[in-house]
């Protein structure tokens, strides 16, 4: 048979498209054609194919005529995921294996010279793509075909629950799988078929008692993760906001099955995944020299930014004003939906970006301003234009507004050590699930009518919040930010209702940023 099909998929965003691989050998002058919208890494494969199968010594039709298509047509297709795939078509084209046996399976993977079977990005997303196509499939009987993928990303392709993945460590493993006939492989070749691990790896994050003092920021802290509240840490040079944003992942409730596969997706499109980051919260650190195609993700195919990589975790911005102002604009629109999309002329995708923002910055230049340790050298001016750099719009969307307080020596050393993580998230715990109880989702999420029926506010209570906000010149999104904070806190202490003394709290920890603050 001169003509052969083998399937395998494109990443897309978090989608997984199908393509599919044809490979026709005809006679004629001698030649290898690739078409199908295929980028520079796909064209490569011509080589890195032709030597894998003479190198492994099988036969490579070198008096043919080769032509492959990768369909769609207009489905742009990256990486050398398809080496795999094409392979298998020209020795399933030149009947050296048996094309039949390949319409149940999927491909993917990237050949070396040696045949030897390299690691993809993506795989996980792949084996999602397939899950979520056969569920809402409905009626079909058909079952959903078995993945190939080559060793090093076969077992985060078998996180998916009910997938059935395949690992191979060379060309020639999958080669005896299909081989016509009746002819059974060998036992003891490198095919095998992947078990999902049944017990996670514990989830380890480092500890809060490490933070001596600062009992107003743990306590913002707190309520930013029983809340899904984001929070901006101002403070001087060394007093603690670094460390405390590092460890507010390990505050946080655990992940469930479904927000680690997420998780975990994203980072395998990145190709940041590893087994021991399974089911652990991911705090994402970009350095303030950082575009805003870093942050929001970018480039041709799109790829995922730092707002998707921290998807169900932490996205820390330290030094705040000195990211770019473009960078830190174009957070504006992930914070309030939980989503980015890329638009480019040909293609548009959409990523996840569920993430909290914990912000740290200088109350000015020199970074001493309300300081007791050291004296600030900087001009009233000079601090009114560096906190400038932060545009109203984007500190409106940050709901909580933190001072750091520097601390002295003798409250360092030899001073007992914090309250410990687990205290803490047990309270965070409690919390989220009497929100969830009560209106299924988290504070931070609610909009509308739903703020007013669930921080309903005596007389007093909304009188001295009328006050707070005519003095501090809030809008309405800083109104209706203030009272999801005091609805956190209300859960914090058990409260049914809101009350005065909750609603003090949030307001004590929503000022604006001033120069004499």
């Amino acid at each position: 048979m001169s003509l052969s099909l083998v399937q395998s998929r494109c990443l897309l965003g978090l989608d997984a498209a199908v393509v599919t691989v044809e490979v026709h050998l005809a006679n004629g002058l001698p030649s290898f054609t690739l078409v199908g919208l295929a980028d520079t890494e796909v064209k490569e494969a011509r080589e890195r194919v032709r030597s894998a199968i003479q190198n492994t010594g099988l036969e490579f039709p070198t008096n043919k005529r080769i032509t492959v298509n990768l369909a769609p047509a207009d489905l742009p297709k990256d990486s050398g995921r398809f080496d795999l795939p094409i392979a298998l078509g020209i020795l399933a084209a030149s009947g050296q294996i048996d094309a039949k046996k390949l319409q149940d399976y999927e491909f993917a993977g990237e050949l070396s010279l040696g045949g030897d079977l390299r690691p993809v990005r993506g795989a996980l997303a792949m084996s999602l793509a397939i899950s979520k196509h056969f569920e809402h499939a409905g009626d079909t009987p058909a079952k959903p075909p078995r993945l190939v993928l080559p060793e090093g990303s076969a077992q985060e392709a078998a996180l998916v629950p009910g997938a059935e993945i395949y690992k191979a460590h060379h060309l020639l493993d999958v080669v005896k799988q299909f081989l016509p006939g009746d002819q059974l492989p060998e036992l003891e070749s490198g095919w095998a078929k992947v078990q999902a691990e049944q017990t996670p790896p514990q989830a380890h994050y480092a500890d809060m008692a490490d933070v001596k003092g600062q009992a107003a920021v743990r306590r913002a802290l707190e309520i930013a993760a029983a809340g899904n509240h984001s929070l901006l840490m101002m403070g001087a040079p060394g007093s603690g906001k670094s460390m405390l944003a590092q460890r507010f992942a390990g505050v946080l409730p655990a992940m469930t099955k479904q927000e680690a596969l997420e998780s975990a997706a994203i980072a395998s499109l990145g190709g940041r995944f590893s087994m021991a980051s399974w089911s652990v919260r991911p705090t994402c650190a970009p350095h303030h020299t950082a575009s805003a195609v870093a942050l929001v993700g970018g480039g041709s195919p799109p790829r995922p930014g730092e707002i998707s990589l921290a998807h169900r975790g932490v996205l820390f911005l330290d030094e705040l004003p000195e990211f770019p102002r473009a960078a830190l604009e174009a957070l504006r629109e992930p914070l309030e939906s939980g989503t980015i999309t890329i638009a480019r002329a040909a293609r548009r995708a959409q990523f996840p970006a569920s993430f909290q923002l914990i912000a740290a910055m200088n109350p000015c230049p020199c970074g001493y301003l309300g300081s007791r340790l050291r004296a600030c050298r900087c001009s009233a001016e000079q601090v009114l234009r560096y906190q400038g750099k932060l545009s109203g719009p984007l500190l409106d969307r940050i709901d909580l507004h933190v001072e750091v307080a520097s601390l002295a020596a003798d409250e360092l050393i030899n001073t007992a050590p914090g309250e410990a993580t687990e205290p803490i998230r047990d309270r965070v715990v409690k919390a989220r699930q009497q929100a969830l109880l009560r209106q299924g989702c988290t504070n931070q999420a609610l909009e509308g009518q739903a703020i007013d029926v669930q921080c309903k506010l005596d007389a007093a209570t909304t009188k001295f919040l009328n006050a707070a906000a005519e003095r501090l010149g809030w809008s309405g999104r800083g109104i209706h930010r203030c009272l999801k904070v005091a609805r956190t806190i209300a859960d914090l202490a058990g409260a049914a209702n809101v009350q005065l003394t909750h609603v003090a709290e949030a307001v004590q920890c929503r000022r604006a940023l001033r120069a004499n603050s």
